[in-house]
């Protein structure tokens, strides 16, 4: 890793046509670090936000390795429910 922050750019479509963040995550010392906003009513939008997340995941895996999309959306599944059900996982976290 380095020292120096690498961020990402924003999407083309929000600088065009603006918009707000809802979620930044990094990897800092190999932990993951999130910083999000509410922004939704209802969270099952955040349900459709986290599918698609995955999704697009699963395309940049297909597109830079030799694994099919279809393989990352299952190991990106096993993942999710890997932490789903882990009883040594505490229950809420920290907030950022």
């Amino acid at each position: 890793m380095t020292d120096k922050f690498q961020e990402l750019s924003a999407p083309p479509d929000a600088l065009n046509n603006g918009g707000i963040e809802v979620v930044r995550a990094s990897v800092v010392d190999g932990a993951v670090s999130v910083a999000l906003r509410r922004s939704f009513d209802d969270p099952y939008t955040w349900g459709r936000l986290l599918i698609d997340l995955a999704r697009q995941a699963a395309r940049v895996y297909a597109l830079e390795t030799e694994m099919s999309e279809e393989e990352a959306l299952e190991r990106i599944r096993a993942g999710l429910d890997s932490e789903s059900f882990d009883p040594d996982m505490p229950p809420g976290g920290t907030l950022n």
